[in-house]
């Protein structure tokens, strides 16, 4: 929600119609039962997404005024960044991600929990989603979009 409040303000800002900009979100997809598992499996994104967070707080600070500080305190038990274990499963560099931040930057669970945060994505102006699929039931997952959650996001 901020990160799109933030790309349609500066579009208006910089003379563009903010309603012609096409919001596209990328993020780890794993269709299944077993949350705590999942989580494992893609809390790789959640420390990918803390290098990045923890630039934006070099740059902007941390005092909640540029970014939502739900960001910036998930990130005060970063250590660094290992880019030979980029975007691992199992990344040790990792470890300081709350399971909070994964679950808000990864669609987890059974189809029908996809299906409901698709719709609250749409909802907040998202135009397209792309999943990534690294961990251990990609095929599984991949499968299940195709059968379930594509077609109802279609209805």
């Amino acid at each position: 929600e901020w990160t799109i409040a933030a790309v349609r303000r500066s579009a208006e800002q910089a003379g563009r119609d903010p309603g012609s900009i096409t919001i596209c979100v990328v993020a780890p997809a794993y269709v299944g039962d077993d949350i705590a598992h999942q989580r494992d499996q893609v809390r790789w994104f959640g420390g990918m997404v803390g290098n990045h967070v923890a630039d934006l707080v070099g740059r902007y600070g941390s005092d909640g005024s540029a970014l939502p500080k739900a960001l910036t305190d998930y990130i005060e038990g970063r250590k660094g960044y290992d880019y030979t274990e980029h975007g691992r499963t199992g990344a040790q560099h990792t470890e300081f991600v709350p399971d909070a931040i994964i679950d808000r930057f990864c669609i987890l669970g059974e189809e029908a929990a996809h299906i409901e945060r698709l719709q609250e994505l749409e909802a907040l102006g998202v135009d397209q989603f792309a999943i990534y699929l690294m961990h251990d039931q990609h095929d599984e997952t991949l499968d299940a979009y195709g059968r379930e959650i594509v077609p109802a996001m279609r209805n």
